[in-house]
């Protein structure tokens, strides 16, 4: 089958891909293989560094870098240790495109801009857009409420027009509740220039999510099955407001804060378990107790985050989901998706003219 031909938007001509899709960054599933897949699928494909080090950082780039030739992103997740590390490796590497969030980035987009690259930065309100806009982001990325992982108060719905309209030459990706086609033109027609789609793009061939998550989501039976119903959203899992997977255990852990030394012991162990010296974390703990302890928190979660989404398993392990899972029902290719999503955009966008284009305009039609 043919390619579908190019679209044109804001993020496109910016970033230099086919298609104004992107696929964020999603710790160990937006790995190399993934990235590189939805690149040259002609979407943007971001990686996740969270779980990686300086060096780890450095050699994934390069394997994207040998796998495809178009335009790709690393994320950078400012207020993680190890973040400002990654960023560095990213600046010394020239990567095209940098996805800042939680964390003020001017001094990367200072670095990215000295080579022509460019700054995306992740926000989900528009006091943070403002912020990130006056520390040099080219674009925004806006995440909406139906999000999985760390998702805004607000939903797409209102939060991408808002910003459209306070921020009109500011290129947006839209975040959270995409997964097909119809997504797509509809967020062209609340004023984004793009969608990012990670708990689409996670559910894929390429994908190196755990097959028992990928079939679990898949199934969106109304009895037995995951729908947009089934996802859970509260602070108590990882310290910040995030989505995840509904089930006994993700359930339990949303349901009250862990106890302070539980929080401090898992997340050391988390950063033995990342590589991340010991000597990173225990500074900011004493002089900067309340932004650490939620990253401690944060650490703390992942060692369950890493039992679903590379081990598989729910009964102990937390994976990260938005609502739109309720809109998957297959494991495709990277790249037959991507097809899949521009036809049907293209579809809807056909069937919206047809709808408004036929509208009488004349005095008759105007009602007061």
């Amino acid at each position: 089958m043919t390619a579908a031909a190019s679209i044109r938007t804001r993020i496109t001509s910016l970033f230099g891909c086919k298609y104004p899709i992107v696929l964020p960054g999603m710790s160990w599933i937006s790995d190399p293989t993934l990235v590189a897949a939805v690149s040259n699928a002609g979407g943007l494909g971001i990686l996740a560094t969270g779980p990686l080090n300086a060096l780890q950082t450095r050699d994934a780039i390069r394997k994207i870098r040998h796998t495809t030739d178009r335009p790709f992103g690393i994320g950078c997740t400012l207020l993680m240790p190890g973040a400002k590390e990654n960023a560095k490796i990213a600046l010394e590497e020239q990567v095209p495109v940098i996805n800042i969030s939680l964390g003020k980035g001017d001094w990367i987009a200072e670095g990215a801009h000295n080579y022509g690259g460019k700054i995306l930065a992740t926000v989900t309100n528009a006091k943070h857009a403002q912020s990130a806009i006056d520390s040099g982001a080219d674009a925004l990325m806006l995440t909406g409420h139906e999000a999985a992982a760390h998702g805004g108060d607000v939903t797409s719905l209102v939060l991408v027009p808002s910003i459209a309209k306070r921020f009109p030459d500011v290129p947006l990706v839209a975040a959270g509740g995409f997964a097909d086609g119809r997504g797509l033109a509809a967020a062209i027609c609340l004023g984004a220039d793009a969608v990012a789609m990670g708990s689409r793009f996670a559910i894929t061939k390429e994908s190196a999510l755990a097959r028992q998550i990928k079939d679990v989501v898949s199934n969106n039976d109304i009895d037995g099955g995951s729908t947009e119903s089934d996802t859970v959203y509260g602070k108590n899992f990882d310290g910040i407001p995030a989505r995840v997977l509904k089930s006994t255990q993700s359930i339990r852990l949303n349901a009250k804060p862990a106890p302070i030394p539980t929080v401090i012991y898992r997340a050391f162990k988390a950063a033995q378990t990342m590589n991340i010296p010991l000597y990173k974390v225990i500074p900011g703990l004493l002089t900067q107790w309340d932004k650490m302890y939620t990253i401690a928190q944060f650490g703390a979660a992942t060692e369950s985050l890493m039992k679903a989404t590379i081990d598989g398993d729910l009964e102990e392990g937390v994976q990260f989901i938005g609502q739109s899972q309720g809109l998957i029902n297959d494991v495709p290719s990277v790249d037959e998706l991507t097809q899949r999503i521009i036809r049907d955009a293209m579809g809807s966008s056909e069937h919206g003219y047809e709808t408004f284009g036929c509208i009488d305009h004349g005095p008759s039609s105007v009602v007061v």
